[in-house]
């Protein structure tokens, strides 16, 4: 063995163990970020209603799949009575920080203004929510969702057909570029949506709930992200996605009451795409 060799041998083995320690330090850290948010998702703060939806939305498998952590700064848009934010609320309490981009205080809506409201009411008492942070959001408004370029990451769950249903493809454009807006260079937009077949007429997309997955990913490139990968996890090959009050036929709405429910209860929850974005850095 020449002196060369020797040296690099010497060179070698540290650096290998480097990197061992490396490895193993990470897939710790990813056990206990996962133990962490089981932990949110176990929570006494869940209504065991919202707890019983998790077979349909699947939490865990999504926002690990986002890569949500606990140090994390996220903004969920449109959080409505909070079923997300039961998790992320607890979960990104002592490390991270969440924003809850709400409906606009100055809405006309009865309704946006009640669920605003009920929110509010629950961050100011609920201990597990105290510490998120209100925000606005509207798709046609210019509200500040978040301080610009500070969240790492961008988060919205069944929100995208009722942009489009209110304001056209503007409607939609509008919402992800606010999203661009908030997100760090390298920041991560997630996306949930009921999925409209791609063989099926884009007028559709107009009053049934449904939404083409091509369609989010044509929207979210235009406002500058790109598409980092896209997952079956909230998939459900039931739903054909042609019912008489559209996706609203499904639990947990069931709009045609008793009228075949058991049919649309066995269908369970809508088949959903879930697209993961990232801004580029550069």
């Amino acid at each position: 063995m020449t002196a060369r060799t020797r040296l690099l041998n010497l060179l070698f083995i540290p650096l290998t163990v480097l990197s061992l320690n490396a490895c193993s330090e990470s897939a710790q850290a990813n056990s206990a970020n996962a133990d962490a948010l089981q932990q949110a998702i176990n929570s006494e703060a869940r209504s065991e209603r919202n707890k019983a939806r998790d077979e349909f939305r699947h939490p865990a498998e999504t926002l690990a799949f986002f890569g949500v952590e606990p140090t994390s700064t996220v903004v969920e848009i449109s959080p409505g009575g909070g079923w997300y934010t039961e998790i992320l609320a607890p979960y990104l309490k002592d490390k991270g920080l969440l924003y809850a981009a709400h409906f606009p205080a100055n809405s006309s809506s009865e309704y946006y203004q009640r669920s605003r409201q009920a929110f509010i009411d629950r961050v100011a008492n609920d201990a597990a929510f105290n510490a998120v942070v209100v925000t606005e959001f509207a798709p046609m408004g210019d509200s500040v969702i978040a301080p610009p370029a500070s969240a790492d990451m961008v988060l919205t769950f069944r929100n995208l057909h009722n942009w489009y249903m209110g304001g056209g493809e503007e409607a939609v454009k509008n919402a992800f570029t606010q999203f661009y807006n908030a997100l760090k260079p390298g920041g991560v937009l997630g996306v949930v949506d009921h999925r409209l077949p791609e063989s099926r007429s884009d007028e559709d997309m107009a009053s049934s709930g449904y939404m083409k997955e091509s369609f989010a990913v044509a929207m979210a490139k235009a406002a500058g992200f790109e598409l980092v990968e896209s997952s079956a996890i909230n998939s459900n090959p039931k739903d054909t996605a042609d019912h008489p009050r559209g996706v609203w036929t499904l639990p947990p709405t069931l709009r045609l009451g008793d009228e075949e429910r058991e049919k649309y209860t066995a269908i369970g929850e809508s088949d959903r795409f879930t697209l993961k974005f990232v801004k580029p850095k550069s």
